[in-house]
């Protein structure tokens, strides 16, 4: 009887690894140009800048902290950047791989310890979204930090993905045309948020984050609820790109080139000035709805005679 030997596998599929070097390389340098780039755009950071990286343990916010330092050793501008990290005590929360990942960088960091977990789960009802709650809670503690040790900008993860989620969101649930925008102040007026990463798809994020080898930690609290509805919504989105290559790119510029005359938003437009002849008199809603007719009220019929 004869061996049967196995066929060797074909060239190519086999990975060269100088190869992957060379497309990991072209990827990290695409990285530093779309976040060097969406920077210079929204001045997001200035000569002597302290910047609050924040670092949550995905797949982004390390992305975000190992471009910026990156861009931090050739750019234009000196600026200090500080990972923080908020320890919410979820169960299981493997406290030593920030820490450890951080000082073998030599980056400052923090880890600020404030049990939102506890918090969430007590008041959000068993099966419903957290993440509102969390959110807010978590957004406290860090502005409350960045105030207390004077940092001028705040950097958060959100990609270009992220933002193009949020603006359906906001239209679906919400019935309003708003985003998740690269660079925003704080109600308080208190915090410049920046979102570097504006540019960068998710899927370069996770290629990336899989060549750096990232010690990713999932997020236990709110990662394994299936049904939200932001989750709906970046399906939907992974359809369209599916069926129309290019489309969420096409819709993340569109978001970068607003038209407020071709929407109806007259706080945004002066429609009413809009064609108006000098002189002419405009009547208000009111009288629109009054159904009254202009000038003075037409006389009444004579009754007839009894």
């Amino acid at each position: 009887m004869n061996a049967v030997l196995p066929l060797p596998d074909p060239a190519s599929r086999r990975t060269d690894p100088r190869v992957a070097q060379r497309e990991q390389a072209k990827l990290a340098k695409r990285l530093r140009r779309q976040v060097g780039q969406a920077i210079a755009d929204y001045a997001m950071i200035e000569d002597g800048d302290k910047v609050m990286v924040c670092l949550s343990g995905g797949k982004d916010s390390y992305t975000l902290l190992d471009i910026l330092l990156q861009l931090q050793k050739k750019a234009p501008v000196r600026f200090e950047l500080v990972a923080v990290n908020l320890d919410q005590k979820q169960p299981g929360f493997p406290e030593h791989v920030l820490p450890e990942y951080l000082r073998g960088l030599g980056v400052p960091f923090h880890i600020i310890e404030q049990d939102t977990y506890s918090v969430v789960t007590r008041v959000v009802p068993e099966g419903k979204t957290m993440c509102s709650l969390c959110s807010r809670l978590r957004r406290g503690a860090l502005y409350s930090y960045a105030a207390e040790h004077g940092f001028t900008k705040i950097a958060l993860g959100h990609h270009r993905d992220d933002m193009v989620a949020t603006f359906f969101m906001n239209l679906f649930h919400h019935a309003k045309i708003s985003g998740m925008p690269p660079k925003l102040l704080s109600d308080d007026g208190r915090h410049v948020v920046i979102r570097p990463l504006a540019y960068v798809r998710e899927e370069d994020i996770v290629q990336y984050a899989a060549a750096r080898q990232f010690p990713i930690i999932p997020c236990n609290l709110c990662g394994s609820q299936e049904n939200l509805q932001r989750r709906q919504v970046g399906l939907m989105l992974k359809q369209w790109e599916k069926e129309h290559p290019g489309r969420i790119e096409q819709i993340a510029r569109a978001m970068a080139d607003i038209r407020p005359s071709q929407l109806a938003d007259p706080k945004l437009f002066d429609f009413a000035s809009l064609g108006h002849r000098e002189g002419a008199a405009r009547a208000d809603a009111h009288a629109w709805l009054a159904g009254e007719p202009h000038g003075e009220a037409a006389a009444e019929p004579p009754s007839a005679a009894t």
